[in-house]
């Protein structure tokens, strides 16, 4: 690890990303801590967006001419970087979504509903995103299966005993839990969590929104059946993601939507479906948005993904030791580096926590207040929002102390 960042320039990384290079409310730098709703975009995938809209605009799969075949072109030939990415075992295993959300949901509506029964149930955990909880709640009342929950241990970890337990004794049928934590940061043992699923005839669906922009990500070495994330938190654009699943699993499943492309034959007395990936992508597809994650794809590739988790670590562990100093601050979660990932969500004694990021956005220091989409979590921590700083590719430990005198400044406005 100490090689990679030896080896690391964040400063020419932060030059390849223009809105860094901006003042923020006309004075002051912008320190951008936000990256787990959103990351920031570099000019490759800015320039590579442009490209396709000046140059080769057109619909995919459909035309002969020159536009539409090299936009055919760049579309699948992204598809083919997303599956080295990922490590999946064949580019139809890469379903094109509108990101982690609609991936859930299309496992939840076509495997869910074609595989679950009354009496079955699925077990996550209570430190997922609402998207990897409300699709399986949906699925439950309409199924009449039992969505059950793994808890935590009191250091922000996932109670793998319960876990153990629940795949013991109950009817699983499958796992859906999230990869890295939104709120806590914690990394969840997806490979041995995957084994244990399997040992008890259940499939694992994991939410990797947090993990594929920060980490690499091996899905055959994770055995994971399905795995699901987005390209606007891994510097690509917004409104494209991916499903990664297993081919057999894939083959099996029905559509989840119907129209366009999706189709092998259409008769008014029914219709045959194509193949995969596309029975799964109905209508005109994210053409820019797909061939953007490309862009993405190369980029992140050409850095290292071991370097940027080193370089993120390095920063993290910067981060927990320097918020650790200001009184009045808890962090929730895991405080050691080693469990997390780049999250840093807290609360601050006296001071809501819009009125944090508030205070902190007058110095220019962007962050997230609220229950980041994860409101069972806050319940179990007792609060009803949280501040939460994220760190990315191109942060800096001279932002993190920007940071933490911007706390300090909030604390001098409210007296605490």
């Amino acid at each position: 690890m100490a090689d990679a960042i030896l080896n690391y320039d964040v400063e020419a990384v932060r030059a390849d990303f223009p809105i860094l290079q901006q003042m923020h409310h006309d004075n002051v730098p912008l320190v951008y801590l936000d990256n787990a709703a959103s990351s920031q975009k570099p000019q490759q995938v800015i320039d590579t967006l442009d490209d396709y809209y000046r140059r080769y605009n057109a619909n995919v799969h459909r035309g002969v001419h020159k536009l539409s075949e090299e936009a055919t072109a760049a579309y699948e030939q992204a598809r083919i970087k997303i599956r080295h990415f990922i490590n999946a075992a064949s580019k139809r295993e890469i379903i094109y979504t509108s990101g982690t959300t609609e991936s859930i949901n299309l496992v939840a509506q076509s495997w869910g509903r074609s595989n679950l029964n009354a009496g079955d149930v699925v077990v996550s955990t209570v430190m997922e995103h609402h998207s990897n909880i409300v699709p399986w709640q949906l699925l439950a009342a309409e199924k009449g299966i039992t969505v059950k929950y793994v808890p935590l241990n009191p250091d922000g970890t996932l109670d793998l005993d319960e876990y153990a337990r629940l795949l013991r004794e109950e009817p699983v049928k499958l796992v859906a839990v999230t990869h890295v934590s939104n709120v806590f940061g914690t990394i969840n043992p997806i490979k041995d969590m995957a084994q244990q699923a399997h040992a008890a005839g259940a499939l694992i669906m994991v939410d990797g929104a947090q993990s594929v922009p920060h980490m690499p990500v091996d899905v055959q070495a994770l055995d994971a059946d399905f795995y699901a994330f987005s390209g606007h938190k891994m510097i690509g654009p917004t409104g494209i993601g991916v499903l990664y699943g297993k081919r057999d699993l894939l083959e099996a499943m029905p559509p989840w939507k119907g129209g366009g492309d999706m189709i092998a034959t259409v008769r008014l007395d029914g219709s045959t479906w194509n193949d995969l990936p596309y029975k799964f992508e109905a209508g005109t597809p994210i053409i820019a948005g797909a061939i953007g994650l490309g862009a993405a794809v190369d980029y992140l590739s050409a850095l290292g993904m071991e370097q940027i988790s080193a370089h993120e670590h390095r920063i993290t562990e910067y981060a927990l030791e320097r918020l650790s100093e200001v009184p009045g601050l808890k962090l929730l979660g895991p405080t050691d580096a080693s469990k997390k990932g780049g999250v840093a969500a807290f609360t601050f004694a006296g001071i809501h926590a819009h009125d944090v990021a508030q205070l902190l956005d007058a110095e220019g220091v962007a962050v997230r207040a609220g229950h980041h989409c994860a409101m069972p979590l806050h319940d179990i921590c007792g609060v009803n929002a949280s501040a939460r700083a994220s760190f990315y590719l191109y942060n800096t430990t001279s932002e993190v102390d920007l940071l933490i005198e911007g706390l300090y400044k909030a604390k001098e406005t409210f007296v605490i």
